[in-house]
């Protein structure tokens, strides 16, 4: 099958690009607003779904954040399955079929029996829906990023780029507030019954948005033909594009694991390891997501000002200079709420310093044919090994050791091996045009 028609970026009008900003935007809104529902809501669905008798309730939320875990295993088959079909196919079938997938799977938690109602089959059921969610996501990233970059002007792909973080933080930040909207207007009995499907059963409409606007999407703009044929022309080999993928992993590992230390897994390690209740642990968590909003819109920007490695360095900097005396902030029961607030905040933005550029610099590593693949393959590994396992790896390592600063330690130990891939960004990518 051929691609689809490509038409030249002078003929791109500012109303197809800003809707072409929307469509790439709302999809990853829908995706990790499930993501935050479930990580916010993980001490419920443990008891719901993995809490069997005899076990306790630590092993059921290790169980929970075990599925959680192997769902982003499959983000790299979604991202090498998908990014072929958007290299190949186009990208706006493909991001058409991903947001779908995703709609679809997260609705479907929402209606699932409890392990009460049907026993073992319950957890099972969930972890399958929850590998779909993964092929979907694995997928919906380098779709919508080379989609956002594509359309974006020299000199602004940072700010493009920026809106995918940007509504990844929207999506994690409506999620929490669902969620601790929920555990504040319900009783907790209820809560637990019934009360945790709603926050799923709402991504129906929200994806139906999403898919009536990748429907009415065009294909992004091709680059202007070089005046003499360049390095690009040549044929971009698997030891390549393998290189460029492990070098894009270890430039955002560090974004991968603070950002699902400081965001998603905050919630079950304030009340499993510190004992805050639900709605103190939801109430930081929102806190802590609003941090990460404010900055990413203005990281960005200023990254298409002085470039991407300044901002993004400095947001791992800050995560390991910062991390432990926050933690310790959160963790000393004398300290104010007005710190906690602050703490959590500063920690959100820190990771939005890196989220920010991180698109756009993943976006400026892989020429056109291979963007969708390489960008989303990277990302997805990143995500696999740094974020899909940092709930598992974090409430483990503190049920063995009984050390409480363990989220700290992990954040900032990938942030610090972060800092030296990152080294190696070239100061100019970010004003030549993409490739």
């Amino acid at each position: 099958m051929r691609p689809l028609a490509l038409r030249p970026a002078a003929a791109v009008r500012t109303s197809t690009t800003r809707r072409a900003l929307l469509a790439g935007s709302v999809g990853n809104l829908v995706e990790w607003y499930e993501f935050g529902v479930y990580g916010s809501l993980a001490t419920v669905i443990a008891a719901n779904f993995f809490r069997h008798e005899g076990s306790s309730g630590a092993e059921a939320l290790v169980a929970t954040y075990a599925s959680f875990a192997l769902a982003f295993f499959f983000r790299p088959v979604g991202a090498v399955l998908f990014g072929r079909l958007g290299d190949r196919l186009g990208r706006r079938p493909t991001l058409i079929v991903v947001v779908g997938l995703m709609t679809l799977a997260t609705v479907t938690i929402g209606l699932l029996p409890t392990r009460a109602a049907i026993g073992a089959a319950a957890p099972w059921l969930l972890t399958l829906l929850r590998v779909l969610q993964g092929l979907s996501a694995g997928g919906e990233f380098g779709g919508a990023v080379a989609l956002m970059t594509e359309y974006a002007p020299v000199g602004r792909r940072g700010l493009f780029g920026a809106w995918q973080s940007f509504t990844v933080a929207l999506g994690l930040l409506t999620g929490a507030c669902t969620a601790a909207a929920l555990a504040s207007a319900l009783p907790a009995g209820a809560l637990h019954a019934w009360g945790w499907r709603i926050p799923f059963l709402l991504a129906l409409p929200l994806g139906a948005v999403a898919l009536w606007l990748r429907t009415a999407l065009e294909e992004p703009p091709a680059p202007p033909p070089p005046p003499a044929p360049a390095a690009d022309a040549r044929p971009v080999g698997p030891r390549e594009l393998a290189r460029a993928v492990v070098l894009g992993i270890g430039r955002i590992m560090g974004w991968s694991a603070a950002g699902y230390t400081f965001l998603v897994v905050l919630p079950s390690y304030l009340q499993a390891t510190l004992g805050a209740s639900l709605r103190e642990a939801l109430l930081a968590t929102a806190l802590a997501n609003a941090g990460f909003a404010a900055s990413i819109l203005p990281a960005g920007a200023l990254s298409d000002r002085i470039g991407r490695r300044p901002v993004i360095l400095g947001g791992a900097l800050g995560v390991v200079v910062f991390a432990l005396p926050l933690l310790h902030v959160l963790q000393s029961p004398g300290a104010s709420p007005w710190f906690r607030a602050g703490a959590v905040l500063l920690a959100g933005a820190l990771v939005g310093l890196m989220a920010g550029p991180g698109p756009a610099m993943l976006a400026e590593m892989f020429p056109r044919r291979v963007r969708c693949t390489g960008l989303g393959l990277a990302y997805a590994l990143a995500n696999a090994v740094f974020s899909g396992c940092a709930g598992l790896v974090i409430t483990a390592l503190i049920a063995r050791t009984g050390d409480t600063s363990v989220p700290a330690y992990y954040a900032a130990g990938a942030c610090a091996l972060s800092c030296f891939a990152l080294l190696g960004l070239r100061g100019r990518d970010h004003r030549e045009p993409l490739r």
